[in-house]
């Protein structure tokens, strides 16, 4: 399956979705190509989409990319952000159960200096460098296990219950029991991330 995608066709659609043409880009757009050739998926925006489950872990530029490449996203429930702060990503082939976590290696911003030595501004430099670099001077992976609840996967919601305290409704199982009573988290916890002001934030 190697050298089956366009790296450059998929770079200039990521670019597309993503605003501007950066390393992270590059990077996620390799990253994504890397995972799923790994785990066996040739086709993710058709004949396979409904095999591939992909988790990130950081809400950086490379994210976009790799949103891009192989079609998942949060609205199609294909995505999961588990916020990690790594610039990393774990490619699940729903199919055959087989999952590999793809990391992006940190020496890499350093390595990318030895491929174009007369580029001052670092970031150029590693965004061409990225293009050409050997997979292996960029990522790592791990074959993992991963475990995906039926409450996490694409279709319809398996439950929709309404909070106690605030009233809102509370879709995919992820309510929380209280003294008997079904919370919404953020009631749980107090609040969540927002809090409420008694004024308009048109003031």
């Amino acid at each position: 399956m190697k050298g089956i995608f366009d790296f450059e066709s998929l770079l200039e659609e990521s670019v597309r979705v993503h605003g501007h043409l950066c390393p992270g880009q590059v990077l996620g757009v390799r990253m994504a190509i890397y995972g799923l050739e790994k785990i066996g998926i040739s086709d993710p925006k058709g004949t396979d989409r409904k095999k591939l489950y992909l988790f990130v872990e950081i809400d950086r530029c490379a994210t976009d990319a790799l949103q891009s490449v192989t079609g998942c996203s949060l609205g199609k429930r294909t995505m999961r952000f588990i916020d990690y702060g790594k610039m990393a990503a774990t490619f699940v082939n729903l199919e055959t159960g087989c999952a590999v976590r793809v990391v992006a290696r940190e020496e890499a911003r350093q390595k990318a200096r030895e491929y174009f030595p007369d580029l001052e501004d670092k970031y150029q430099c590693q965004l061409e460098a990225y293009k050409i670099m050997p997979d292996e001077e960029l990522f790592y992976h791990q074959e993992v296990k991963v475990k995906i609840p039926p409450e996490d996967l694409p279709g319809r919601p398996l439950r929709r219950v309404q909070c106690f305290v605030c009233g809102e409704y509370v879709q995919d199982m992820r309510e929380v029991m209280r003294n008997g009573k079904t919370l919404c988290r953020a009631c749980s916890d107090g609040g969540g991330y927002y809090k409420i002001e008694d004024m308009s934030c048109s003031k």
